[in-house]
């Protein structure tokens, strides 16, 4: 029997600057669900990935004197090390230089040509090179983009794509399919815009040469965006539409910011519509950080890097913060005081000190090996009743995209283990009720079972270690282990156990 696949995307990044907070929070958003869906026994196809046309890099690498080639060279290799440092688990890293996509962009855009979907015009109209986009007059804010970016009026011969034809297959779209973008006011704000009318895209360029040259007519090549969306299948082997193609397609989940939302929530869909192929399951737009109540910008110099957070903090404590901190399409303010307070609070005292007094009571009142439990008795059973009901409420959370609320569920067992060691105080039982310490030490260890199998995702490394102090078989981590028919195994011996997460204290306050 085939295994149930899912296919989840980032947008793949622009290679005009440096990895940034941004990258890194798509990316282990990404992760953590990648993660967790193969712990629920899906086939995963986590894609991510770098996109490296546009006029943008092309005058970025001649600012600096390079060639173009070896500048997007650079720069994507800078993102598969930042991934790699930060311990990602991604399928596949297309990058939109490489042979296989520039030829599955030709097809796509072939396919629509000979479906009388493009065709040759000219293009007056404003151009933000910034963003790399169009925008009507009507869009403009004080003579800029509506994201602050200056505009030069461009006139130029263009291919054009009937955007203008789809308006209507495109909200009857969003009606039959009410998920399909996400956040739902997200999806409230594409309606709308769809709703005011569709002009024809403008898809191709003459003015510089750095992109996917378009078929038959090598003096064009294709508009940023029009190449960049179609990764999400050249990546997966189209225009070969077998094997992975076959296998992954549609996509379950592209995860995208929010300010990227239209190019995939009314150019993508269209595309797809217009090429006869299936769209995504969902489009779910995560919101932005600031900093210290600030916007991140280059020229106030208040950008957070990634490398600096992995050094100061961990990665599992960077990821935690990253999943943690905001509803998932909400905004966010980024300080070093609430990464410091959530490792201190959440990991540290929380999740950490039950780990660590668990494991060390059993080591010095159990000879180092799982406990032999008498009959459970109502406050046991209260307690692995919710350990055993998380699998189902994480299912949910994760599926809705509201990861806050699956850390959130599994911290409420942890903060219930913690009370049910302060109510039971085995450190009095072992005085006076041997067998009742070795019961409530057992379920305790069980608990903590669950929680480490269910926070592999969160934090994989704490997870990791936290299972193998409890000598949990690897082959028995997946989620298909969480039943009570595995559960912990008196007599089994622990190896020695060292603190999940040490505090971080503030160097100011000290």
């Amino acid at each position: 029997m085939a295994r149930r696949t899912y296919y989840i995307t980032t947008p793949i990044y622009y290679v005009n600057d440096q990895p940034h907070l941004g990258h890194a929070y798509t990316t282990v958003l990404c992760d953590c669900i990648a993660r967790f869906k193969r712990l629920d026994g899906y086939d995963v196809k986590f894609l991510t990935g770098t996109d490296e046309h546009g006029q943008k890099v092309q005058k970025s690498a001649e600012k600096i004197g390079v060639d173009t080639q070896e500048f997007v060279d650079r720069v994507s290799q800078n993102f598969r090390e930042l991934f790699v440092e930060m311990q990602l688990t991604y399928d596949d890293f297309i990058r939109t230089s490489e042979k296989r996509h520039i030829q599955g962009a030709q097809h796509f855009w072939q396919s629509l040509a000979d479906k009388d979907e493009i065709y040759l015009g000219k293009y007056e109209g404003w151009y933000a090179l910034r963003d790399e986009a169009y925008y009507a007059e009507a869009e403009l804010v004080e003579g800029k983009a509506p994201t602050g970016a200056p505009v030069t009026w461009e006139e130029e011969p263009s291919y054009f794509f009937k955007l203008s034809k789809w308006q209507k297959p495109l909200l009857d779209y969003y009606q039959r399919h009410p998920d399909f973008i996400l956040p739902h006011y997200r999806r409230n704000e594409v309606v709308n815009f769809v709703e005011s009318g569709l002009r024809d895209l403008s898809i191709s360029r003459r003015s510089f040469k750095w992109g996917v040259p378009v078929p038959g007519d090598p003096d064009h090549v294709m508009y940023v965006w029009f190449d960049a969306l179609t990764n999400y299948i050249t990546a997966i082997g189209y225009p070969n539409q077998q094997d992975e193609f076959s296998q992954y397609w549609p996509a379950n989940l592209q995860m995208v910011g929010k300010d990227i939302l239209r190019f995939h929530t009314v150019y993508w869909p269209a595309m797809l519509m217009a090429a006869g192929l299936p769209l995504p399951e969902k489009i779910f737009a995560h919101g932005f950080w600031t900093h210290e109540g600030q916007k991140m910008s280059k020229s106030l110099g208040n950008g957070v890097d990634p490398y600096v957070l992995i050094e100061k903090f961990g990665v599992d404590q960077t990821r935690y913060f990253l999943i943690r901190e905001i509803p998932l399409g909400n905004d966010g303010d980024f300080s070093y005081a609430a990464v410091e307070t959530r490792i201190n609070t959440n990991l540290s005292n929380d999740f950490g000190n039950l780990a660590q007094r668990v494991l060390a009571m059993i080591h010095k009142n159990c000879d180092a090996a799982i406990p032999i439990h008498a009959a459970f008795t109502e406050e046991d059973e209260e307690l692995l009743r919710k350990a055993h009901n998380l699998l189902n409420l994480a299912r949910d959370y994760v599926d809705k995209q509201q990861l806050h609320r699956y850390c959130e569920s599994i911290w409420e067992v942890i903060a219930a283990a913690n009370r049910y060691v302060d109510y039971q105080a085995p450190w009095t039982l072992r005085k006076v009720d041997l067998n009742r310490m070795k019961t409530v030490l057992y379920v305790l260890a069980e608990t903590l079972r669950y929680v480490g199998i269910l926070t592999q995702p969160i934090v994989p490394q704490a997870a990791s270690l936290l299972l193998d102090y409890l000598s949990v078989p690897t082959d028995q981590r997946a989620f298909n282990s969480l039943t009570v028919l595995q559960a912990l195994k008196p007599g089994s011996l622990l190896p020695p156990a060292a603190p999940l997460f040490p505090r971080i204290f503030d160097d100011k306050a000290a």
